[in-house]
């Protein structure tokens, strides 16, 4: 017995996308990237909260905490899709930054009123890797994001 390849088992998508520091642009940015995730029919739970809330977090901390707002800087998403995982990474030109010490439990006591680092510990539980780059190897300023997400 062959086992006869899916059509869309050599399917991938790569994307970049370099964009203002300007919150209105975030939600066009998820659609962007979940559409191939949907062609490639991921689970509707990876679809509709997984994907969205880890990279609305992910950009918003970009250009909230990351680029301040700054109408000068950019945030660049470069995203790569195929049947197996989907791994998007987002690059701001702010201070570096520490992972682990700027994400809070949010559900530990201590924790339950604070408003902030609640986007990183979000996105550790939503996604399957959350790391963290310095950008200045390459002689740029920043930090780049990168969230790894399996396919279920």
């Amino acid at each position: 017995m062959t086992a006869t390849p899916s059509p869309d088992a050599g399917f991938r998508v790569s994307l970049q996308v370099d964009i203002p520091s300007d919150v209105a642009y975030i939600e066009r940015v998820v659609d962007l990237v979940r559409h191939p995730c949907a062609e490639l029919a991921y689970n509707a739970h990876q679809l509709n909260l997984n994907v969205p809330v880890a990279l609305s977090e992910a950009l918003s901390n970009a250009i909230l905490r990351g680029n301040h707002e700054d109408p000068a800087k950019r945030v660049q998403v470069r995203a790569d899709v195929d049947r197996q995982r989907l791994v998007v990474e987002i690059a701001d030109e702010g201070d570096r930054f520490d992972l682990d010490a700027n994400t809070r439990d949010a559900t530990d006591a201590d924790n339950l009123e604070r408003e902030d680092g609640r986007g990183l510990f979000l996105m550790r539980k939503l996604m399957d890797g959350v790391e963290r780059f310095d950008s200045s190897a390459n002689g740029d300023t920043g930090n780049v994001v990168r969230l790894t997400l399996t396919r279920a």
